[in-house]
């Protein structure tokens, strides 16, 4: 009878371990991920062409909006900071009621600001380590738009291998804005004779710069390249530690298994 109570006592707190491990976890992807915030955008009230001067005629406020790190609109103006964009030129066209977003503006003379007239206003420019892996054999450029993945260990989860270590995508949709000391669009096509670099230079948000430089203090980051057309957000990514990927391989190998009968 004893050690039954023991058993159930032992079984019980295991559950409780358990589910603590997994809050864990999950408030720690939150954090690493970053939260949504709400803020009211800038909408266009006339159409204007490539090279036309934004005026405050040009410009009201757009509904307030939820964005997420890495989101569509995550480039979209604030409509605090109007006032930064006054004088500015278009790139390109823009119909009226079209959200404004940075990329939408022309840079400002580079030979005067350098690399920080790339640096789109409320940006901010955060460089990380690479190596020729991560960077894809040093095929990432100035201007390309790459996801953010880091792996991470969790210190007090040692001795549990199924949970101690996990993978996850921090953010997407992130501008490059330099490869070493390269930047700019001009730079032309190096071919096979390209070279190599230690660091990226990424464009984020204040609040995206903190969770990448606690990240890359506590784990290691990745890159992933994606086309600069597809500003698709994946909502439904999940994180990769041993059991999932176990869990994983499992269903690949019972899939492939039905197919070969």
């Amino acid at each position: 009878m004893k050690q039954k109570l023991l058993l159930l006592v032992a079984v019980f707190f295991g559950i409780v371990a358990f589910v603590l491990t997994y809050q864990q976890l999950q408030q720690e992807k939150e954090k690493i991920r970053g939260q949504a915030v709400t803020s009211k955008l800038i909408r266009l009230t006339v159409n204007k062409n490539a090279g036309e001067k934004l005026t405050e005629e040009d410009l009201a406020p757009y509904v307030e909006t939820s964005i997420k790190s890495g989101a569509i609109f995550s480039r979209a103006i604030p409509w605090k900071n109007r006032a930064q964009i006054l004088g500015r030129e278009l790139d390109s066209y823009l119909a009226k009621d079209s959200i404004l977003q940075y990329d939408d503006l022309k840079a400002a003379s580079r030979r005067v600001f350098g690399i920080n007239a790339s640096i789109a206003p409320g940006m901010r420019a955060k460089a990380i380590a690479v190596d020729s892996i991560s960077s894809l054999n040093y095929l990432i450029r100035p201007d390309d738009r790459v996801d953010v993945l880091g792996t991470f260990r969790f210190p007090e989860m040692r001795g549990e291998k199924d949970w101690d270590t996990i993978t996850l995508t921090i953010l997407q949709n992130v501008r490059i804005i330099a490869t070493g000391s390269h930047w700019g669009r001009n730079i032309g096509d190096q071919g096979p004779s390209r070279r190599s670099y230690s660091s990226v230079t990424l464009e984020l948000s204040p609040g995206d710069v903190e969770i990448v430089e606690f990240a890359s203090q506590k784990g290691r980051l990745s890159l992933s390249l994606r086309n600069n057309e597809d500003s698709a957000i994946v909502t439904d990514l999940k994180s990769v530690y041993f059991r999932s990927l176990k869990k994983y391989l499992e269903e690949q190998a019972r899939r492939r298994s039905s197919k070969n009968y």
